[in-house]
């Protein structure tokens, strides 16, 4: 294993059977799993490589519950680790022996829609599409869409930050939320934010948005939901290389035109999705831009005739325009089930770092080499309009030392990112698979500043302790 996990406490897994019973009071029978078999289906997230059996899993329905399952464990210095669907990529819901998991998936109702001020107020375990189909009868919708938005939670996305396609118009996860009823560590119930775009005071919802079930639990969210647009439309542009594609995408960004969504692949992601998919991707292409706009029919229309003016310079080997509803959603089916179709003939690791729009050629370019020198496979689909890469390394788990080289090329590629004038993650958080490359981006006294606001939250370091921080020179309370 090459990440590593903290050694459990003796103490806690000695007591393992009286935490249990401390535990059945607060939540239904059904709400806590103990068996072995039960718990295996917490003991990993999106990180499949890793796995860690939780010492219990607690699944309450309420804000109440969960205030009560917080308490105890701050009494009793039990761990916890958050958890919503399970989809983190980077490993942030991975349980540890000596903590339990505490999943809000039970917790999954709308409780207000208010379309005269664009809010939703949702239960965190609610999925992410399930927003959108609660408010399309009236023409809205939430506009974060990360790949896995049929199954991952709200809970989730504010704890990573999440992004997705059309994060290029519209914002993250922190540009479309609110408010948030937070959970404190000793079981505190705390409203931040609200209904209303701002608040006085710090801005304490933008440092609890994306610190990973490290500084409170999130039970219920209050998010923006937008006017749908009159229409939309992609197209599809195909180039002869990297390079070109890459110049094209800062180059429609420099003319000050925004899309909805500037999405790339290139050869390798091109054919493996169409095999898939057949959305009518260009196989000849070594590279391939989806490109959507959105507005009136004329709107959409001039949008992308400047677009395809602009793309001429870059010698396109193809481009498509949407014609259809059908065609449109068949364009964005390839893209969606990306990362599906390549766990269909491999296992891979998808990595998440962001650069300058600018720097999209060469670091395209040094992508490929890292994992060739490696013997490694890579295909690359991401957003390139805000330069968010998602490099997924192709490797073989049956094979000694195979996962160790995906993961050297991963760090390597991550590294990059920094070099360039970029950072680690855009949107799939740190977890624990880029905790010790933190050493990378930050100066120990900037890790240390972090430790230290982290420590109000949780002096005792009981919220997802094995994630973010390096394991190693941790700042204590």
């Amino acid at each position: 294993m090459s990440i590593a996990f903290p050694t459990p406490d003796p103490d806690i897994l000695a007591r393992r059977d009286a935490i249990i019973a401390g535990l059945k009071p607060l939540v239904a029978a059904e709400a806590l799993v103990t068996s072995e078999d039960e718990r295996r289906a917490f003991e990993t997230d999106g990180l499949t490589a890793y796995r860690q059996m939780p010492l219990a899993v607690v699944l309450p329905s309420t804000t109440a519950e969960v205030s009560a399952v917080m308490a105890y464990c701050h009494r009793n210095g039990v761990r916890v680790v958050a958890r919503g669907a399970g989809t983190s990529l980077a490993g942030g819901a991975i349980a540890q022996g000596d903590a339990i998991i505490l999943g809000v998936a039970k917790m999954n109702r709308i409780l207000d829609l208010d379309f005269a001020n664009r809010t939703a107020r949702v239960e965190a375990g609610i999925t992410n599409l399930a927003i959108s189909g609660a408010v399309s009868h009236e023409g809205f919708f939430y506009a974060p869409d990360p790949s896995s938005q049929l199954a991952c939670t709200i809970a989730g996305n504010i704890a990573m930050n999440s992004g997705g396609a059309h994060c290029l118009k519209y914002g993250v996860t922190t540009n479309n939320l609110l408010g948030v009823t937070l959970v404190m560590n000793d079981g505190t119930v705390v409203a931040l934010g609200g209904d209303h775009l701002d608040s006085p005071g710090y801005d304490l919802l933008g440092l609890i948005c994306g610190s990973e079930g490290q500084l409170g639990i999130v039970t219920e969210a209050t998010v923006r939901i937008l006017r749908a647009a009159e229409g939309a439309r992609p197209a599809l542009v195909g180039f002869s290389s990297v390079e070109d594609a890459g110049a094209c995408t800062a180059a429609i960004i420099a003319a000050g035109i925004i899309p909805v969504a500037i999405e790339y692949m290139d050869r390798e992601a091109i054919l493996i999705t169409e095999d898939f998919a057949q959305a009518g991707y260009p196989r000849d292409a070594e590279a391939m831009l989806i490109i959507e706009v959105e507005g009136s029919d004329r709107e959409c229309s001039d949008m992308l005739a400047r677009i395809a003016e602009i793309a001429k310079a870059f010698n396109p080997t193809s481009l498509r325009i949407s014609g259809s509803e059908a065609e449109s959603a068949a364009i964005w089916k390839g893209r969606k089930s990306a990362f599906g179709a390549t766990g269909r003939i491999s296992d891979y690791i998808c990595m998440d770092g962001t650069i300058p729009t600018g720097q999209l050629g060469p670091v395209l370019e040094r992508i490929g080499a890292i994992c060739a020198e490696k013997g490694l496979r890579v295909a690359n689909v991401f957003h390139a309009g805000d330069g968010n890469l998602h490099p997924l390394i192709l490797f073989d788990i049956n094979k000694p030392g195979e996962l160790q080289k995906a993961e050297a090329a991963g760090d390597e590629i991550l590294k990059l990112c920094v070099e360039v004038g970029g950072c680690l993650t855009g949107e799939h958080g740190v977890g624990i698979e880029k905790r010790e490359l933190m050493r990378f981006q930050y100066a120990k006294e900037d890790l240390e500043q972090q430790m230290r606001v982290r420590n109000v939250f949780d002096p005792g370091w009981l919220m997802n302790p094995a994630k973010v921080f390096p394991l190693e020179g941790r700042v204590a309370a």
